[in-house]
């Protein structure tokens, strides 16, 4: 006991050290409760074109199909907030893009912190996933006690709002489990609902994908419904919409990450200048962003629907 309490003080601890807002540990088991849920949300086809979300359903249950002997399941949320802000006249992007992409940011954080754990504890197997992987990553840190989830289908927590990624480190070490955020504190607030111009919050923690204007703008790849015209509120990659109106973000500080850091050019640029962004000026703004998902013509196309 004593050692597996030793173990998950180092492990909170050096995570913190590396930058993390929150951390939490909890079993590595299957996850009784949401295998329904993903199976009725898949059914109704929420997810679109976004056919890579029924790919392995058994793995996005089960840790323990990811890593061999898994005990563990660490869960961390990393702030990406920030109150820079685009020029008022311009085509929006989502604040999570605005520096590096957080995959490979976050993610070498990850693997040092498994690094680190190995240099502490010995032969330590694990993996490191930053939404690249089939992991129910909400339900895991809500399991092990960051926030809860909110009507907005993100994450929540007291003291910094939502604006954070997730991520998880999958070990095959027994710690300290922590108690499940057991309690939702979004009470009969309804601010995320109300906002969302395209209706995809469509019941309580319930989002349809394949209706949010983060998925039309980064993920469709084909052409964006016209009945869709003139609700995008020009949002041109990813949408804040739902997180900019919950009240828990006026919680939310500046993150303190380099890397994530807008370019100042992105900050300052007006709606007719990314109406004329030439690849070149693309390929600079977003040399190493999440932004480069959509394409040079995946970002015209979305700029060419908000006109």
């Amino acid at each position: 006991m004593i050692q597996k309490s030793a173990y998950s003080t180092f492990i909170k601890e050096t995570a913190k050290q590396l930058g993390f807002t929150n951390v939490g540990i909890a079993k590595a088991e299957f996850l009784d409760n949401e295998a329904p849920k993903l199976e009725e949300w898949l059914k109704r086809n929420y997810q679109g074109e976004m056919r890579y979300m029924e790919n392995h359903f058994d793995l996005r249950l089960d840790p323990r199909k990811l890593v061999d002997n898994a005990k563990s399941v660490v869960s961390l949320s990393y702030n990406y907030y920030t109150e820079k802000k685009q020029n008022e006249e311009s085509f929006k992007i989502s604040k999570y893009a605005f520096g590096e992409d957080y995959h490979h940011v976050v993610k070498e954080k990850l693997k040092i912190l498994l690094q680190k754990i190995q240099q502490e504890i010995g032969a330590v197997h694990g993996r490191c996933f930053v939404d690249s992987a089939p992991v129910l990553e909400r339900a895991w840190a809500t399991k092990s006690g960051i926030g809860w989830i909110g009507k907005h289908s993100l994450l929540i927590n007291k003291n910094q709002g939502s604006f954070f990624f997730l991520a998880e480190l999958i070990i095959d070490v027994e710690l300290d489990y922590d108690a499940p955020f057991a309690t939702d504190h979004c009470g009969t607030c309804t601010a995320c609902i109300d906002a969302c111009p395209t209706d995809a919050i469509v019941e309580n923690k319930v989002v349809d994908g394949s209706k949010c204007i983060s998925y039309f703008t980064i993920e469709l790849k084909d052409a964006i419904p016209t009945a869709y015209k003139n609700q995008f509120q020009d949002w041109m990659f990813g949408c804040d919409i739902c997180q900019d109106v919950c009240p828990w973000n006026r919680f939310s500080k500046p993150h303190t990450e380099p890397k994530f850091e807008p370019n100042h050019k992105l900050l300052s640029m007006n709606k007719k200048e990314w109406k004329e962004i030439t690849e070149d000026v693309f390929h600079e703004l977003f040399k190493k962003s999440a932004v480069t998902r959509t394409k040079y013509e995946g970002l015209k196309r979305n700029i060419q629907f908000l006109e």
